[in-house]
């Protein structure tokens, strides 16, 4: 009896050992979109001795309810229940043979839909291990279709400036949900939608909002979608209707007399394009001699006075008119000459050089006179010997800074008062005239001539011949304390006098 026990735990030890070899292989995850098709891998891992299969089931699980989706078995052959049949089947024939092979039960979805989102168990019945069993996660992913529209076919700028949406960017049923930029050089701004679907796809949606203006127009507007790391784009050009933009050409600011083939133009830039042009002068009727084409004004002849004035272009689209201005003054002559616009006459060079010639001469001697007159004051403010002198001066009788002096002869007596204090002044003796002369004079004496002047300052106490001057002027009446610069270097006072 305890024999027979021990037997049957031998035995039951093995079936559990052989019964921790059996698995289910399959992957954990997988995803794939709305429409394709993805295989969900079973395979069987025998143990040794191996055991028997005695079916396959495959089950979907979804918010804990099991629901039989496809079963294998050897004796009653497949079977795919109504709602997969169409689209599940197993991959391998060998599961379809009369002698079935269920190692391999992996099972091919097609035309995944957005409900085949869920687990999925296979699970294998043998004998005498029992159910064996593993799971998948099956994501089914949502591709959106994304397209970018004009709100309207036609985008008028109106003069009040009002913003508006100019075009629309969706991104329709997408799992998971998409995200949408813009890309464009226009100063709009963007506004953002979602919409959770019933069958858990998102749709966004994207409205792009400018003001529209002649600066608009034809401008690229890019949508972007982003869905899982995917950029889908979409783009389209603004169409924008705008009023004319005026502008009037040809002035260049030198029309002169008599120029020839001036002409101004207006230029519009609208859309749609101009249709009508009007020219008009303020405060009177155009020249007689201009011939309108088109939008050109051309002036015939040569230019004249009576083309000066305030010209208007009145430019009309579609949409609305605007209005160009330019103001035309004439001159007399080139405001900037340009090579073979305007030759001067030669008369007009020849009294143009004899004009100057005639101004530099002026000039010339306008300042020789003026250089004259300096010279000419400046000598006579310099010393000439004509002032006195604080030095006697003997020898021959001629002082520094002058000449020759002209003294009067020697008079023969000198009286002087006896009650006077002041400087003696020579007077004349028993003479009607003048001084007389003496026994001597200067022009008598050649030696004295001929010998070299000195002088002696006053404070020398030296005995002098009877050379010597014996006699005295008048004393030079007080001058301001200034002193004189000579020609040859030296300087005198004007205090000092000769005695």
């Amino acid at each position: 009896m305890a024999m027979c026990v021990g037997m049957w735990i031998l035995l039951l030890a093995l079936h559990v050992q052989a019964g921790h070899g059996q698995m289910v292989q399959m992957d954990s995850t997988l995803s794939e979109y709305v429409g394709s098709q993805v295989e969900l891998r079973c395979i069987f891992i025998n143990s040794n001795p191996p055991v028997k299969i005695s079916q396959v089931t495959w089950q979907k699980q979804l918010n804990g309810t099991k629901q039989n989706v496809a079963i294998a078995n050897p004796a009653l052959g497949v079977s795919v229940l109504p709602p997969f049949k169409d689209r599940v089947s197993f991959k391998q024939l060998a599961v379809r043979q009369r002698t079935p092979s269920l190692v391999d039960t992996t099972i091919v979805f097609s035309n995944l839909q957005l409900s085949d989102e869920a687990a999925y168990i296979c699970e294998y019945t043998t004998f005498p291990a029992g159910n064996r069993e593993n799971m998948v996660n099956l994501t089914v992913f949502a591709k959106p279709v994304t397209r970018m529209t004009l709100t309207t076919p036609t985008i008028v700028a109106r003069a009040h400036k009002r913003k508006m949406t100019v075009a629309t960017c969706v991104s329709a049923n997408g799992k998971p949900q998409s995200v949408i930029r813009w890309e464009t050089r226009l100063k709009g701004e963007a506004t953002f939608q979602e919409t959770r679907n019933q069958n858990g796809t998102v749709t966004v949606r994207s409205n792009y909002v400018v003001v529209p203006s002649r600066e608009t127009h034809r401008q690229k507007l890019t949508c972007i979608a982003t869905y899982r790391n995917e950029r889908t784009t979409d783009s389209v050009v603004l169409n924008v209707q705008y009023e004319p933009e005026v502008k009037i050409e040809g002035f260049d600011g030198n029309w002169y007399l008599n120029r020839q083939n001036v002409q101004l133009t207006c230029r519009a830039d609208a859309n749609p394009p101009v249709t009508i042009y009007q020219w008009k002068l303020l405060n009177g009727s155009l020249p007689t001699n201009v011939e309108i084409k088109n939008n050109t004004l051309f002036f015939k002849g040569p230019v004249t006075y009576d083309l000066a004035g305030t010209y208007v272009c009145d430019a009309t689209n579609g949409i609305g008119s605007r209005t160009g201005i330019v103001d035309v003054n004439i001159t007399e002559f080139p405001n900037n000459l340009t090579p073979g616009e305007r030759e001067i006459p030669q008369e007009q060079h020849n009294a143009g050089a004899a004009i100057g010639g005639a101004v530099g001469g002026v000039a010339l001697l306008g300042v020789a006179a003026i250089l004259l007159f300096v010279f000419l004051r400046r000598r006579q403010r310099t010393f000439k010997g004509d002032y006195s002198t604080k030095k006697h001066v003997f020898g021959n009788g001629y002082s520094k800074a002058g000449g020759l002096p002209a003294h009067p002869p020697i008079p023969k007596n000198l009286q002087y008062p006896d009650d006077s204090d002041d400087e003696k002044k020579p007077a004349q003796i028993g003479g009607t005239g003048g001084f007389e002369a003496g026994e001597r004079d200067f022009d008598g004496e050649q030696e004295d001539l001929k010998r070299p002047y000195f002088t002696v300052d006053e404070g020398e106490s030296r005995d002098y011949d009877e050379r010597t001057l014996a006699f005295q002027y008048d004393p030079e009446p007080e001058i301001a304390d200034d002193m004189i610069s000579q020609t040859d270097g030296s300087v005198i006072s004007k205090k000092e006098w000769y005695v």
